[in-house]
């Protein structure tokens, strides 16, 4: 998705950007609401009056109201703008000191060109006998973007992240620590840390799974059989009247290895019998309109 360099001091890094991360999130259709169609947007000029096909649009900036300047692939490839082509890498610094939280933004993988092999791998080594990452500037999409380059397996990994002035100040937030902290209990908070003991291990992310999909893979497939769909009721958390007493309870629970977290075993994915039985009805359908 991008090519380039990557400039280290007097060193360039020849390399390649790809996406690391691909979304899974469940995609709806809009329909209409008597026939169940999917409906279409139309890009209508309001102006002549007229639909513009998609690959017909330009880009176009407001400097007035109702006064643009037209921006093409060309004068985005031709920005003054060293990132656009080279990811300058600016300093070195330790990675708690980036406060992962609010800054990281998407992750990329980098990948050496042919040319790049040995750079690339100096880079990697110096990383390797630092501990440090490496923050620098990068121009994609539109935008440039403030990176961290980190070691990631065997390679090389490029995290965006946010600006500065993107990060909202938490300070509008209502966080009375200095009236709770009083309140808390050394026995309480001694039973809180044994709770966080008894749950501690090493992050694997293979031990979670989306169970969303699943779940409403569920509801079509009970909707295309038209059978009446199995839902588990809510459980609705107790009202907490003792903090010490839910603890206790926490604890004694995750000894047993009641761990609310635990993954459970995926369902039986349902996306086949769905499109089965989309084609029974499209097929049906065109059978009714040929009759």
């Amino acid at each position: 998705m991008w090519r380039g360099a990557i400039s280290f001091g007097m060193v360039a890094i020849p390399v390649r950007l790809y996406l690391a991360t691909e979304s899974k999130s469940v995609s709806f259709r809009m329909l209409c609401p008597d026939c169940h169609q999917p409906i279409r947007n139309k890009r209508w000029c309001p102006n002549e009056d007229k639909e513009v096909a998609w690959n017909a649009t330009v880009r176009g900036y407001e400097v007035g109201k109702d006064e643009f300047v037209v921006v093409d692939d060309s004068d985005l490839e031709t920005l003054p703008l060293t990132s656009a082509h080279t990811c300058e890498i600016l300093e070195f610094c330790n990675d708690s000191e980036i406060e992962a939280g609010v800054y990281i933004k998407s992750a990329y993988y980098l990948e050496p060109e042919a040319v790049g092999i040995k750079p690339y791998y100096l880079l990697k080594a110096a990383l390797e006998e630092t501990g440090k990452v490496a923050i620098g500037k990068i121009a994609f999409r539109d935008r440039e973007h403030l990176c961290r380059l980190a070691l990631h397996e065997s390679g090389l990994l490029l995290n965006t992240l946010h600006w500065p002035d993107e990060i909202r100040d938490a300070g509008e937030l209502s966080l009375p620590e200095a009236e709770a902290r009083p309140e808390i209990h050394k026995r309480e908070l001694d039973m809180a840390v044994m709770l966080v003991e008894n749950l501690s291990a090493h992050f694997d992310a293979e031990r979670y799974k989306d169970d969303y999909r699943e779940a409403l893979m569920a509801v079509v497939e009970s909707k295309v059989n038209d059978r009446p769909l199995d839902t588990p009721a809510p459980e609705r958390p107790s009202k907490v009247t003792d903090l010490m007493a839910a603890l206790k309870a926490s604890v004694e629970a995750a000894q047993k290895g009641d761990r609310s977290q635990t993954s459970k075993p995926a369902a039986k994915p349902a996306e086949r019998e769905v499109t089965a039985a989309r084609r029974r009805q499209t097929d049906g359908a065109r059978r009714r309109k040929a009759s």
